[in-house]
């Protein structure tokens, strides 16, 4: 498929909840022959790594999952098959929980969790003999984004970076996800992320709230009793402030694509920051929904989203013209399930 830098979405599938949802559970995944390893994290848990074995001196691209997601996800598969169809090696860690197996610790993830991204491309740093990419998806991408943002040049290994549909004001998210038809991308998380919990609180009786827990009916109220108390924050409001990536969209010095379209269900365009650090592009197409991006005649492709990605990273670090992007700086231009962001 010839690569067009500005996506454009086809005119069989319109609005921002077909574009979501038909990639991710419509179209087939392509193969990838993953090797996991399983890796003895500092605090005694474990992470499992799929890994894409490419030839020495290749580019090697890591890739942070989305909330619920994992290796097997869509787009997960459809990078890392562009990736091994170059020779190039690539890695797909898993997020605490989501590997198909419950981690040892207290913890969870989160979308601020750039200590766990830190220790994870730190780990992965050694077997990039040639270029090393770095790309998150949705919450992922907050991730990733967070910790470029707080190592600035301490991130400078990193020759390229991506964050693909990323929830960079978690508030303004969390409250277009508890409204309207977005409720049911609600329902579909806390669907997993439930039992989860509750396996934990047989690990460790008293953890959190059980059933505040189970009466949680949006991400706000889940957060306020898991994921802020567990990882240091001092209830959802806090979580959802702190952990936001735009906050440190200025700070960044590697180069690097926020790739978000303006009608993602999960953060409606309106609310997506207008300005970043000088190596950093915004590209804002308006159409794509959240991490789907199909292209091409029916039934249509997943291909163009990792290609735009590696034409990034191989050096093609410009955004399409305006109004689909704008660039940071330049006040002038303006289920897996679908939900597995």
């Amino acid at each position: 498929m010839a690569l067009s830098l500005s996506y454009t979405a086809p005119l069989w599938l319109p609005g921002g909840h077909a574009q979501t949802i038909y990639p991710a559970v419509c179209l087939a995944k392509p193969a990838v022959a993953f090797r996991r390893e399983r890796w003895q994290a500092p605090d005694g848990d474990f992470v499992d790594v799929d890994l894409v074995d490419g030839q020495p001196g290749q580019p090697f691209v890591v890739l942070f999952h989305g909330l619920e997601g994992s290796s097997n996800s869509h787009y997960a598969r459809a990078l890392m098959a562009e990736v091994a169809a170059r020779g190039w090696s690539g890695a797909v860690p898993h997020f605490r929980g989501c590997s198909g197996e419950a981690n040892l610790a207290p913890r969870f993830y989160h979308s601020g969790d750039a200590q766990e991204v830190d220790w994870i491309v730190q780990r992965l740093r050694p077997r990039a003999t040639g270029k090393f990419y770095a790309a998150g998806v949705s919450l992922g991408g907050n991730a990733l984004l967070c910790w470029l943002g707080q190592s600035q040049h301490q991130a400078d290994f990193i020759d390229a970076a991506a964050a693909v549909s990323a929830p960079l004001d978690l508030a303004q998210g969390g409250k277009a996800l508890s409204s309207g038809a977005n409720r049911l991308y609600t329902r579909m998380f806390l669907n997993t992320l439930k039992p989860k919990c509750l396996a934990k609180l047989e690990q460790f009786p008293g953890l959190f709230a059980r059933d505040a827990m189970l009466a949680a009916r949006d991400l706000h109220a889940f957060d306020n009793v898991v994921t802020a108390p567990l990882h240091g924050y001092r209830d959802a409001d806090d979580y959802w402030h702190r952990a936001s990536a735009k906050h440190v969209l200025p700070d960044i010095t590697v180069p690097t694509l926020v790739l978000n379209a303006q009608n993602d269900p999960f953060l409606p365009g309106r609310f997506l920051p207008r300005s970043a650090a000088p190596r950093v592009t915004l590209e804002y197409p308006r159409h794509g929904g959240h991490v789907g991006f199909a292209a091409g005649k029916l039934p249509g492709s997943t291909r163009w989203l990792p290609q735009r990605l590696i034409h990034f990273f191989e050096g093609g670090n410009t955004a399409p013209p305006a109004p689909q992007s704008c660039h940071a700086g330049d006040a002038r231009t303006h289920t897996e399930n679908a939900t597995h962001g």
